[in-house]
């Protein structure tokens, strides 16, 4: 039998083609363990007798074509693959800075992950090929920095649409993988410490909150009390009227955990983060199998201070004669998080034969406690100001527990794969509390609280949510060969995300009044329970008849697929298939009895996907792809539902829109891959996306000039753009000679993504705006050529560094850029806002030693070497609002690795 190498090496991910879990562990082994040339350039066309030494054949088995040693290469589709190597050299804490690098990709927030400049909801995350839900309320994305770069062992990073993944993909997929089998018994121990300069030594807030917060974990203190809970159970407004006396108010007012929770402490000098982790892993033969474990534990307690400007406009004005922008909030603010994460992996494998099982456990607990002032001006019109101070104390408790099972099963020319997983994730948001004391000049000449100004005179919020997300599926695949080798590969998914959310808003307010001098008392003296009982300060909930206190959601999709991947002559193959997918999509506001009807959200919607790559490997080392593809991309639940949730990193709140429909996307894309030699590439691709009904974020004001985020359905939007990259070695012994460099090399590693969107909107163009909820001409919320939100024209990443050819000696300098992007539509006509983040210089240092027969690790980060700060604002004609701006500060770690 003969069949052509080409074949056999590109189908060397043979479940891969129609598993996205075992393309993820396949690409792993292949990108770490894959046998090289013997020479850095490509092979020739050569003949190869595989038989095995010794081995008694009847037949001769004769390999013709090219040898791919490359993965990236040797898949069906456009895809970046980070092994263990390429997430080392980065050397990231986590799995989101080290996917910065990937050419056209760009990492919003620290956490959430845009491909090729579109926003966070047209990427897609799984792991080991299985659905994850978000601890993030606000994202259906799960935020990546979640995930420590010691429990995945490579991230696929596929940008061109194939059916055996989920519908749901506009800019790529994201495929994580943990690490499975050892190939040998190690343990490994890693303690780091690291801090930057706006933060660490210097001035911060902090608040006392309960025992176990320095691991992450609330002792109880913020626990809501029994009384209070059993209200409410009651779901009804919680005020004097709805079966609460003034008493009643008043008992649940003075049950709160009061100074532990609200008085916010100075800290002059804020700690250094601290991490440590332990990595240990085994493989066993039992009988014919051999069984793999590997269990990670970490801890990392990091601090963050932010301090700078935060301004919004209620409208434009006009300013010496033209028109322009003032500030009608004008603040100045200082923010400061504790982030604790805790993480745990355990995971078992087994390799019987030609099958593979993996069993994956995966824990994460991610806690932000959070404490911010700002002070600044409030200007009600031009003629008048009031300076205010207002305090805010947090404390979001996030947690991912997932668990799964895959299993590959192969039998001869017939595999099948199986996999289930199940998946929880809960966010906690216990007692965020709120302050605002106002300046008062005519009597007390001092800053006072009457606690009865309208908007955050002392308020108390409980919210938490809970989602359960069940993954399932069988794959077949049949190879086959009918004149030209053929594998056939078909499969059904499902998957259930279950959410419930709820939100309490709660106001303290005296019956009769709160005179001077109590209105001048700190928090937690004017909160205290001598002052609530003698001053009848009541615990009132903040409910209007169209507050939604909580939600319940459901997305359940069913998928099946066929796919065939066939090589049509020598060096060209064509990957062409069709997916269906049915999903209900529902969102169920809940009320408080006796309110009015709020708008649900059922969306019932089936798709035929279709998806096909065809590669042109027209020479040795070169080859051309053309990709198209139909996809969808549905509203996340936090967009949908008309609930309202603080983001920490805009200090933004956001509402959804529950008549938000699905978007649908055209994807096309052409690309060209030279294969320089081992491990070196240039490749130069182009693409293009219609999407109809994308859904943008809109910025409103509203109550008394606070800047809101909704979203709505544009009409339609193109995007459109290049990407080039570049992945070269320069020995460095020929240059300069000496032992030094005789085993050292130069790594220049370059990739830069240009990308153009525009929003169509024609008169007559209809969207539903996010505040009344009725339809409106898309004129007044969007202008025709608009750029998608989030979306920025330029991504480029540099690295530049040395390395040892043999051992482990890294001296690499990263350099980063993302042009403005625009993060909502403007309110009332107002210029769009722009976030800017520019450019950014790391230097990391890995270096291993060996003291007294010890293996050691040493690695050395700096961050932010330029300094660079983060701006949002809105600019028009010569004015200018900051709505977020601030330092960030270059960051410094250092940690020790001991390897057993």
């Amino acid at each position: 039998m003969t069949k052509r190498a080409s074949l056999v090496t590109s189908l060397f991910l043979s479940t891969a083609l129609f598993s996205p879990a075992a393309l993820a562990q396949t690409t792993t082994d292949d990108a770490a363990a894959q046998p090289e040339p013997a020479d850095d350039g490509p092979v020739d066309d050569e003949d190869v007798d595989i038989s095995a030494p010794g081995g008694d054949f009847s037949g001769e088995i004769i390999v013709r074509g090219k040898f791919i040693p490359n993965p990236i290469r040797a898949t069906s589709e456009v895809v970046s693959v980070l092994g263990e190597e390429e997430i080392a050299r980065a050397a990231d804490g986590d799995i989101a800075g080290s996917l910065q690098r990937v050419t056209g990709l760009s990492v919003v927030g620290g956490r959430f992950v845009f491909v090729r400049g579109l926003g966070e909801r047209y990427s897609l995350a799984l792991l080991n090929g299985l659905p994850l839900p978000s601890p993030e309320p606000l994202r259906r994305v799960v935020p990546l920095d979640l995930f420590p770069t010691s429990v995945i062992a490579s991230t696929v990073v596929q940008k061109s649409y194939s059916v055996n993944y989920p519908g749901e993909f506009g800019g790529g997929v994201i495929n994580l993988t943990t690490k499975a089998t050892p190939e040998e018994p190690f343990l490994k121990f890693n303690f780091g410490l690291s801090g930057d300069t706006e933060t660490t030594g210097n001035l911060g807030y902090t608040y006392d909150g309960s025992d176990l917060d320095i691991i992450g974990y609330d002792s109880g203190v913020r626990s809501i009390p029994n009384g209070l809970q059993q209200a409410i159970g009651q779901n009804v407004p919680i005020s004097v009227g709805n079966n609460f006396s003034s008493l009643d108010l008043q008992n649940f007012a003075a049950s709160l955990n009061n100074a532990e929770t609200s008085l916010i402490q100075r800290n002059n000098d804020i700690p250094a983060n601290f991490s440590a982790e332990v990595t240990g892993g085994t493989t066993v033969d039992v009988g014919d199998a051999f069984v793999g474990i590997i269990a990670t534990a970490g801890f990392e307690n990091s601090w963050r201070t932010r301090g700078g400007v935060q301004q919004t406009s209620q409208g434009i004005v006009n300013i010496d004669g033209t028109p322009g922008l003032r500030p009608d909030q004008n603040f100045n603010f200082l923010t400061t998080e504790n982030r604790i994460i805790v993480n745990g992996l355990l995971a078992l494998s087994a390799e019987i034969g030609e099958h593979k099982l993996r069993f994956t456990n995966l824990y994460i607990h991610d806690t932000v406690k959070d404490a911010s002032i700002k002070q600044g001006i409030d200007a009600i019109n031009v003629d008048e100001e009031t300076l205010l101070n207002q305090g805010r104390t947090s404390w979001f408790e996030r947690q991912l527990f997932t668990t799964q099972f895959v299993g590959e099963f192969k039998f001869d020319e017939l595999s099948v794969d199986l996999r289930g997983s199940y998946a929880n994730s809960k966010r906690d948001a216990p007692y965020q509390r709120t302050s605002s004391y106002a300046f008062d000049r005519l009597i007390a000449n001092d800053f006072v609280n009457d606690l009865t100004s309208p908007g955050e005179s002392a308020r108390i919020r409980f919210s938490n949510l809970n989602d359960d997300v069940y993954g399932a599926g069988i794959d077949f695949g049949y190879e086959t060969n009918i004149g030209v080798p053929i594998n056939f590969t078909a499969g059904y998914n499902y998957y259930l995300n279950d959410r419930d959310a709820e939100r309490r808003d709660f106001r303290f307010v005296p019956a009769n009044g709160l005179d001077n001098p109590f209105d001048q008392q700190r928090i937690d003296f004017l909160l205290s329970d001598f002052n609530i009982f003698t001053q009848e300060i009541e615990l009132r909930e903040v409910a209007a008849q169209t507050s939604v206190p909580a939600y319940t959601a459901e997305l359940e999709i069913h998928g099946g697929y066929g796919q065939i991947d066939a090589e049509l002559t020598e060096g060209l193959r064509l990957n062409v298939g069709v997916r269906y997918e049915d999903a209900q999509q529902e969102v169920l506001p809940i009320t408080l009895t006796g309110g009015q009807a709020t708008v649900a959200t059922s969306l019932g919607n089936d798709y035929w996907l279709p998806a096909g790559t065809l590669t042109w490997n027209f020479a040795d080392d070169m080859q051309f792809r053309l990709a198209a593809s139909k996809t969808v991309a549905r509203p996340q639940f936090r967009e949908l539902a008309p609930q309202q949730f603080l983001d920490l990193e805009t200090d933004r709140t956001f509402i959804g829109n529950p008549l938000l429909q699905d978007s649908e996307l055209v994807n096309l894309e052409g690309r060209f891959e030279y294969y320089i030699g081992r491990g070196e590439r240039i490749t130069l691709a182009g693409f293009y996306k219609d999407i109809d009904n994308p859904i943008e974020n809109v910025a409103f004001v509203q109550g008394g000039g606070t800047l809101f985020t909704g979203f709505s359905n544009a009409p339609n939007a193109k995007l459109y753009g290049a990407e080039v990259e570049l992945v070269k070695y320069f020995p460095l012994d020929t240059v300069f000679g000496g032992q030094f460099f005789e085993d050292r090399r130069l790594l220049l590693a370059a990739n830069y993504t240009y990308t153009k969107s525009e929003i169509s909107v024609s008169d007559g163009d209809t969207a539903i705006n996010p505040v009344t909820l009725q339809p409106t001409s898309a004129l007044n919320l969007f202008d025709d050529g608009d750029r998608l939100t989030g979306q920025s024209k330029h991504v480029a990443n540099l690295q530049f560094g040395m390395e040892a050819e043999e051992g482990l000696s890294q001296q690499t300098l990263l350099v980063s850029y993302n042009s403005p992007r625009v993060t909502a539509r403007g309110p009332q006509d107002q210029p769009d806002l722009i976030e800017r983040t520019g450019w950014q210089l790391d230097f990391v240092m890995r270096e291993a030693l060996e003291i007294a027969g010890q293996e050691f690790e040493l690695k050395f980060e700096a961050r932010n070497l330029l300094g660079t700060d983060y701006r949002e604002s809105q600019t028009l004609n010569d004015s200018t609002i900051i709505n977020n701006g601030y330092d960030i500060g270059t960051r410094l770690s250092m940690s020790i690795g001991i390897n057993f």
